[in-house]
């Protein structure tokens, strides 16, 4: 069956990470500061809660994600293409990113030469650890309600 018959197909094509990307110098640096490093074979993550003054500041709340390239990983022409590589990855999985968080991705030199199958599976198992993290961090920034007692 062709991708033109297949309506859910067809839909997961036309997905883009327009609204879902990180844009301002600021929000990256407090991304950084508020998560730690985490390694992959072939780049390095970051993970950080959104906070409610980011909700109020006329961002909407889903999930962000933010790729750096810098002048270590070679000419502009190749870190070019390891952001492509990246993007159109991060595009067909879009739903997986963890819901109130911003993802940063480091990627490293290898990015530029690994097929890009295993690029995908890379990604994709990102996503997901990302996504259970967000799970358990969760719970933890919501606030109490005022009538709860703590537990003992």
């Amino acid at each position: 069956m062709s991708a033109s018959h297949n309506p859910d197909r067809q839909h997961s094509l036309h997905l883009s990470l327009t609204g879902a990307r990180l844009k301002r110098h600021a929000d990256y640096q407090r991304a950084y500061a508020a998560s730690r490093k985490r390694q992959s074979p072939s780049m390095s993550w970051f993970l950080a809660p959104r906070q409610a003054a980011d909700a109020d500041a006329g961002t909407p709340a889903g999930p962000r994600v933010g790729l750096t390239a810098g002048k270590v990983l070679g000419k502009a022409h190749e870190r070019n293409r390891i952001k492509r590589r990246m993007r159109e990855a991060l595009r067909r999985h879009v739903e997986l990113l963890p819901q109130g968080c911003d993802l940063i991705l480091h990627p490293r030199r290898a990015v530029l030469t690994i097929k890009f199958a295993k690029l995908e599976a890379e990604i994709v198992r990102i996503l997901q650890e990302a996504r259970a993290e967000a799970a358990r961090i969760a719970p933890a920034q919501l606030p109490r309600s005022a009538g709860a007692k703590p537990a003992l």
